[in-house]
């Protein structure tokens, strides 16, 4: 029962990314602008931001508004790919935080982002998770390849969908796991998910022996459900993560604000204790 309940925990932190990429309500505002006539002035902005930010900007998020009064912020979580196609679709954003440079491009090329606008402000890496039970009995990667193991990744479009094919692409021509390696993990796949924190769902709940995330989704409320496995650094993938403020955003100086935010020291800390590699390493 009490496992079932910590996954039941897990479940629920995660279902906002993983069942929808749409904004939703305001998710932090400045006591200034709380209630009534306040609320209606205040100014908000909707910050277009990878799922595997998604504990580290809710953070940030609450200090930011701490320092602007009467500013509520409204965070959109999901894919990069997702958040750069609607990007370029018009919807309203003043910030977009990517979890690669791929989809940042993406975004630029639309004409809503300058080039020279963006910035790298964190770095991450990849890990193999398994719930905490460990059903498969799985230590090390080579595990990762006997038959009848049940693997999740991200979909190939998602950042660490593709890190994690990048993965089996180093694997594969390793003399530690073998050619054979990447087709007998390919064929352990049982599906691919919409972004990282789906992926980190299913295993957490035990609907998949396996599944590859990026070292920081496994924070501490999720460190009891899930074991890492550890991919050493010639296999891995260090991902670059830019933040750009969208240069039709109607509020483009507290855009900036919030970009710096996440730039300055206290920012880089905060994602530092959420498993990220600061910007400056």
């Amino acid at each position: 029962m009490r496992r079932l309940l910590g996954k039941m925990g897990v479940l629920l932190a995660l279902s906002a990314v993983v069942l929808g990429c749409a904004p939703v309500a305001p998710a932090f505002q400045n006591s200034a602008s709380a209630g009534g006539d306040a609320a209606a002035g205040a100014t908000t902005l909707t910050i277009f931001a990878a799922a595997s930010l998604t504990d580290a900007f809710n953070e940030i998020g609450a200090v930011f508004v701490a320092d602007h009064p009467n500013t509520e912020l409204i965070f959109n979580f999901a894919g990069s790919n997702q958040l750069a196609t609607q990007i370029g679709e018009g919807a309203p954003a003043d910030v977009f935080a990517s979890a690669n440079l791929k989809q940042m491009q993406v975004a630029i090329e639309s004409g809503r982002i300058l080039t020279d606008a963006q910035r790298i402000f964190a770095h991450n890496r990849l890990v193999v998770v398994t719930p905490s039970d460990n059903p498969a009995g799985l230590t090390e990667l080579q595990g990762l390849a006997t038959p009848g193991v049940k693997i999740v990744f991200a979909a190939k479009e998602v950042p660490v969908g593709q890190y994690s094919l990048d993965f089996l692409e180093k694997a594969g021509a390793s003399e530690s796991l073998g050619a054979d390696f990447k087709a007998a993990v390919m064929a352990n796949l049982v599906s691919y998910e919409q972004n990282v924190r789906a992926v980190l769902a299913k295993v957490a709940l035990g609907e998949a022996d396996a599944g590859i995330v990026y070292r920081s989704d496994v924070t501490a409320s999720e460190q009891g459900a899930v074991s890492q496995i550890e991919i050493p650094d010639n296999l891995n993938t260090i991902a670059n993560y830019p933040i750009a403020a969208v240069n039709d955003s109607p509020n483009l100086a507290l855009a900036q604000a919030f970009v710096d935010t996440i730039l300055a020291p206290a920012g880089q800390q905060i994602l530092t204790q959420y498993g990220f590699v600061p910007a400056s390493q």
